[in-house]
């Protein structure tokens, strides 16, 4: 496979890609919180409806993710858009606040939930936990060591059993409906309770989309990433949206919409009442396995941006250097795994994770605004394009815009403080240009 000017190799084919996107999406949160949006909805049908609408709302984030790949098939993803489309100081901002919180903070918070599930799988005591999740990190850390190829090997064995964990899930669910009740447990509403609002259901659906940007960090490893790379988003976004759908489905026909809002554990209840203890443990093994497979990427992800930051001078030039047998960013990998490591071990992991999901969010609106740029600095031509231009990337821009604000509005504290850890980053910045002087600017 050639190098791509990073000196990456691009051994990751369509299938690799598009199992990035769903292991990227799919982490524990329709396993376990699904019922938060029951809880806001009146019913079942007004449920789904807002699963899929915000899943085909991603879907248009995708799409413009894929024509932003196809026109910058390298590694970095967003940290590169904002760099060329506005400056240095915007893609440092993003690499600071990913470093910081979005990617480090995620990983440490979902180590955790993995930990906590192996815990329960194996019978261990709670003060087990932490040790698990540190392991965790060093584990996917270690395997990403030694070249994109077993660690895309490895990825696609955490994605195909964290879909069988769907498929068994929404089996167990259909067959608790019975026949004559599916339709009417999925479809009815619950006259006892009433909505409150699309928003307010819609941000703990939305939050369970995110993570749909990693594969463009990737990109300079992708095969023939001008055609592999709009396919992969594509195909894996719209299996998440199937998996997502299916896995409510079977929520509602087992336990009702009003058995679901009641739920904190919807995953681990339907298993339950199939399988007894034997059910709880299998999808305590699903929960895990498909956390880990998230903190996986997100480590693999994240360690592509700090090495291209590191390379245009942004970061320390050491982590801009790849092994020079396995052409991995050895010392990137080790440096957000073990950031997120400091995390779970601070236990701040899960203010963090609130901190992070906004962030994450704000940044992805951003980095598709950066489109409208490329298109007049490049032109139309492009091996991808978005369809629907601009409306379709002006109406993702407008609704996360419209999560933003009402994130800010309904949690300030935290959203507040997300937005200073982020500006926190600009007198860093202009501190390192004065003491390094980078050659790239």
């Amino acid at each position: 496979m050639p190098n791509t000017p990073n000196g990456y190799l691009r051994n990751m084919r369509l299938g690799d890609a598009a199992m990035v996107v769903i292991g990227g999406i799919i982490g524990g949160g329709i396993f376990l919180n699904p019922g938060v949006a029951a809880a806001r909805t009146e019913s079942g049908i007004a449920l789904l409806a807002i699963w899929v609408g915000a899943g085909l709302l991603t879907l248009v984030g995708a799409l413009c993710y894929a024509e932003l790949g196809a026109r910058r098939p390298n590694a970095g993803g967003i940290y590169v858009y904002l760099r060329e489309a506005f400056g240095p100081l915007a893609g440092f901002l993003f690499g600071w606040t990913m470093l910081l919180v979005i990617y480090s903070g995620s990983t440490a918070a979902v180590a955790t939930i993995f930990a906590s599930y192996a815990s329960a799988l194996f019978d261990l005591p709670p003060r087990a936990a932490t040790p698990l999740a540190v392991a965790a990190l060093a584990f996917v850390a270690g395997i990403n060591l030694f070249g994109i190829r077993l660690g895309a090997t490895i990825q696609n064995t955490f994605s195909v059993l964290k879909l069988a964990a769907v498929a068994v899930l929404v089996g167990c669910g259909l067959y608790l409906a019975g026949v004559g009740q599916g339709a009417h447990a999925v479809l009815g509403v619950d006259e006892a309770r009433r909505g409150v609002g699309f928003m307010g259901a819609a941000l703990p659906v939305l939050f369970a989309y995110s993570g749909f940007t990693y594969l463009n960090n990737l990109a300079g490893e992708v095969d023939q990433p001008q055609r592999t790379l709009p396919r992969a988003l594509f195909l894996g976004m719209l299996g998440v949206i199937v998996a997502y759908a299916l896995v409510n489905v079977a929520y509602l026909a087992a336990l009702g919409h009003e058995g679901l809002a009641a739920s904190h554990a919807p995953a681990a209840d339907v298993m339950q009442r199939v399988f007894g203890t034997v059910g709880a443990k299998a999808i305590s093994l699903g929960v895990a396995i498909s956390t880990l497979g998230f903190c996986n990427i997100t480590v693999v992800a994240g360690a592509r941006v700090l090495q291209v930051m590191g390379e245009d001078g942004l970061f320390f030039r050491s982590v801009a250097r790849l092994h020079p047998v396995h052409r991995t960013p050895n010392l990137a990998i080790v440096l957000l795994a073990g950031w997120s490591i400091v995390l779970v071990a601070s236990g701040s992991y899960g203010q963090l994770l609130d901190y992070a999901t906004f962030a994450d969010w704000l940044a992805c609106a951003i980095g598709v605004l950066t489109l409208f740029w490329y298109r007049r600095h490049d032109g139309a031509g492009a091996s991808f394009r978005v369809p629907g231009y601009p409306l379709l990337p002006l109406l993702f821009v407008g609704v996360i815009g419209w999560v933003v604000v009402e994130t800010m509005r309904s949690n300030p504290r935290n959203a507040g403080i997300g937005v200073l850890i982020m500006l926190a980053g600009a007198p860093v910045y202009f501190v390192w240009q004065r003491l390094f002087r980078p050659a790239h600017p």
